[in-house]
């Protein structure tokens, strides 16, 4: 659980699905996520089955945002915000092998909590201001810091991340590096360069 963590943007799906597909294509990723707030139930399952076929081929997990019913209907991950329902019964639902994420936005108190429930990797954010939640609660690189030094689990960090900005970050070892507008809000030509840019950052 280490290395690129790309979150589906509002496009519509065929240039979605396109700019995946280059992602994919160019450079490791470590977890694709399903997150289509505008898009009618009905259309999800058909969105998720088309993308879960490309992250099959592509060996990378689908991870499901804020909905157990569609992760346990195709045998997804699943990422859970605090409002999002009880990681204790997911768990129990998706079994002892899914990955389960849960935000803990900038408390250690929650990330603890989120250990305790059995969640798969710990989510931290906003690092920095982003177009997706510009009011989203700021978490500290000290915060960061204590994370790493206290928990085992992978951390996850969200939140206006880009190649230029997030060179602290790998400072401090985090793992998982969760990002929409810097790689899928780019025009198509652009998308693979910057996937290349960013494994080129984390392998450093």
């Amino acid at each position: 659980m280490r290395g690129l963590y790309l979150i589906t943007n509002d496009d519509p799906f065929d240039v979605l699905y396109q700019k995946l597909h280059i992602a994919l294509q160019s450079g490791p990723i470590a977890f694709i996520q399903y997150r289509r707030k505008q898009v009618m139930p009905a259309q999800q399952v058909r969105e998720i089955e088309t993308l879960l076929k490309l992250c099959q081929q592509y060996q990378v997990p689908l991870i499901i945002n804020d909905n157990l019913v569609l992760a346990r209907q195709f045998a997804c991950g699943l990422h859970l915000g605090q409002g999002d329902g009880s990681l204790i019964d997911a768990r129990a639902q998706l079994g002892t092998q899914a990955i389960i994420g849960r935000t803990c936005h900038d408390s250690l108190k929650l990330a603890k909590q989120a250990v305790a429930e059995g969640a798969s990797y710990l989510a931290f954010g906003a690092v920095f201001p982003s177009f997706t939640k510009p009011n989203a609660q700021r978490v500290s690189m000290a915060t960061l810091q204590q994370a790493k030094a206290q928990f085992e689990l992978p951390i996850c960090v969200i939140g206006g991340l880009t190649v230029e900005n997030s060179q602290p970050l790998i400072n401090l070892n985090i793992d998982l590096y969760a990002v929409v507008g810097d790689v899928l809000n780019l025009d198509m030509d652009q998308v693979a360069q910057r996937v290349k840019a960013w494994q080129a950052l984390l392998e450093n």
